[in-house]
Parts: structure tokens; C-alpha cells; sequence
């Protein structure tokens, strides 16, 4: 049986220390709280913001993301290709994904905003109409995502492969079209 938890505001609790299980919050707020190396097992999130929260390392099994912000968060290396892939729906707002995975999940719509994707893995996720708005994407990985519609224009340091990445209709600026070019040893300046 799930622990039901709604309209619940958490500020500064650490949880780092104790695992969360197969609860559920509902329009739930966390506030500068810690759940570094938590382990999240079932536990579902439906219209909740975190805030000033640190995920690094977090483990995450089954877990549903419904229309979720994360907004000047520390997330490294959390893996959510391991979500439940039913109405999974994030936003991310100045905050640090580096080495974080998203391998293969459907992430049509998101919004990524002044956040650090150093190292991410989207390999075969559908980034569908998603923006990348001010985002450093150094060494982030695309290989066989569809990015078609999304938004590069404001982005920074990504390599992508449009041999190996569907980008119908994706914009990009001019500043970093080299990133696009890589491939073909040409020089950009």
C-alpha cells in the first residue's frame, strides 16, 4: 500500500540517509531539501517542484515523473531512463544534469533552461519539440534520438551526428552550427 502525501511543503530535510519508497506526492513542494544517493523505488511525483534540492547520484527504480519541475537543482549522474515511461513529464530550470541518463525515454515538450548537460546520455531518446534553452551540452550524447523541432538556437558545445540523429526542422544558431559539422573534419570560425 502507498503512503498518499497531498498539497505538502518539505523544506531543508535531508534524505539522503533513508530511502523513499513506494509512496506517492501530489502537488508537493521540496525545498532545498537533500536526497543525495537516495533510493527511490515506486514512488510517484504528480505536479510537485523541487527546489534548491541535490539528487546527485540518486537511484531511481519505477519511479513516475507526472509534470515535475526541477528548478535550481544539483542532479549528477541519475539515471531516468529507469522511470515509468506512463505520462512522464519534467522540466528542468538552473540546474546540473552532468553525466545523467536518459536513454530511450519519450521526453516530447521538455524544457531544458539554463541548465549544465555536460556528459548526458539522450542515445535513442525522442526529443520531440523539446528546448534547450542557454544549456551547455559539452560531450552530451544523441546518437539515434529523434530531435526533430527541437530548439539548439541558445545552446552551446554539442556535437551532433545529423547522419545518426533526426533533426527535421530543429533549430540551431549560426554561433554553433560547427557542432553540426564535426563529422566532416571541416573547420568553423
Amino acid at each position: 500500500m502507498l503512503d498518499y502525501f497531498l498539497d505538502q511543503s518539505y523544506e531543508n530535510l535531508n534524505y539522503s540517509i533513508e530511502d523513499l519508497n513506494f509512496k506517492e506526492f501530489e502537488a508537493c513542494e521540496f525545498v532545498n531539501c537533500d536526497f543525495t544517493k537516495c533510493s527511490f523505488t515506486a514512488v510517484t511525483f504528480i505536479d510537485c517542484t523541487f527546489r534548491t534540492c541535490n539528487l546527485n547520484g540518486s537511484k531511481i527504480n519505477h519511479v513516475a515523473l507526472r509534470t515535475v519541475t526541477f528548478d535550481n537543482c544539483k542532479i549528477n549522474d541519475v539515471n531516468f531512463s529507469m522511470c515509468d515511461k506512463l505520462i512522464f513529464e519534467i522540466h528542468f530550470k538552473n540546474t546540473i544534469l552532468d553525466f545523467s541518463k536518459f536513454y530511450a525515454l519519450k521526453m516530447k515538450g521538455t524544457t531544458f533552461t539554463n541548465c549544465s548537460l555536460i556528459a548526458v546520455d539522450f542515445m535513442a531518446t525522442d526529443l520531440t519539440d523539446v528546448s534547450f534553452e542557454n544549456c551547455d551540452l559539452y560531450r552530451a550524447e544523441f546518437d539515434q534520438a529523434v530531435a526533430n523541432k527541437a530548439n539548439f538556437s541558445t545552446s552551446k558545445n554539442y556535437t551532433i551526428d545529423p547522419k545518426r540523429t533526426k533533426l527535421k526542422k530543429a533549430l540551431f544558431s549560426l554561433q554553433y552550427l560547427k557542432g553540426l559539422l564535426f563529422t566532416h573534419d571541416i573547420i568553423v570560425e
